[in-house]
């Protein structure tokens, strides 16, 4: 099978100082500890409608003074805002950082892979509660609270996932998580919605989470393992495993697999407790 590592890109030389300037701006910011709600709403303003930086809202239309308080993440609510256990302190010190990564992605900023990557990755020590070296999370990743996050070095996070952190989610070095996926950490009852179980999700090093595939509340991913295409992994994944289906079971083991891998052992003693 032929190996194809990604091609070294870069945008031509004066786009990419400009992209150095504007980042450095934002990443000094936060290192000094400026004004965060006051930063998201002058980022996103001068983004979206820097035409008005400077306005006085009482001359301009009703509609564009709506669109005007949009930028300020004060003004707008969250879901994780209305869960019942969100810690209200560590949410609020992230929530304009979330709302900056989600409104840059609505932008027609969002979609450079080379400013994308990079803009994320200066927010990402700050909303998250671990972050390792080279974290790389492409456009419209969303996160629940993003403090109960844990990513390890080399985690590659693709298009339009879902990282729910409600109850908790640590991804180990190397995890790759492929678009559409969703990555779950609390559950409801079936027979009250409002009986919610949190569960920590871990996916251990190595990982691979493919296109569409859901891994539920509590499930741990063994290490070099891998969850298939459109899969919902509903119970853990033992290592070097390629687990398919719903639910996903294991259809056959890595060939790089060291020779533990093939014996039939669970992640952990207590997984057919559950």
């Amino acid at each position: 099978m032929p190996i194809r590592p990604l091609r070294p890109l870069e945008p031509a030389a004066e786009a990419t100082a400009l992209y150095d300037d504007w980042l450095g701006g934002i990443s000094d910011a936060l290192a000094r500890g400026d004004d965060r709600w006051e930063l998201c709403r002058r980022t996103l303003t001068g983004i979206f409608h820097p035409e008005l930086a400077d306005a006085d809202p009482i001359h301009l239309p009703l509609a564009t003074r709506v669109m005007l308080a949009q930028m300020d993440a004060r003004n707008v609510t969250l879901e994780p805002e209305y869960y019942h256990e969100v810690d209200v302190d560590r949410f609020m010190d992230r929530k304009p950082l979330l709302w900056m990564w989600q409104m840059f992605d609505r932008s027609p900023l969002g979609g450079n892979i080379h400013l994308g990557v990079r803009f994320r990755r200066v927010l990402a020590p700050y909303i998250l509660r671990r972050v390792g070296r080279n974290f790389k999370a492409f456009h419209f990743v969303e996160f629940s609270y993003g403090y109960n996050i844990e990513a390890g070095d080399d985690v590659v996070v693709h298009r339009n996932v879902l990282l729910d952190d409600r109850g908790g989610i640590v991804l180990g070095d190397r995890v790759s998580i492929s678009d559409y996926a969703n990555i779950y950490s609390h559950t409801h009852s079936i027979t009250d919605q409002l009986d919610v179980t949190n569960a920590v999700t871990t996916l251990e090093e190595g990982v691979r989470v493919t296109y569409h595939a859901t891994v539920l509340a509590g499930t741990r991913v063994g290490r070099n393992s891998m969850v298939g295409a459109m899969a919902v992994a509903t119970r853990d994944v033992r290592p070097w495993h390629v687990n398919v289906g719903i639910p996903a079971k294991s259809v056959t083991v890595k060939p790089n697999a060291p020779k533990e891998a093939y014996r039939e052992t669970t992640v952990r003693s207590d997984t057919e407790n559950r």
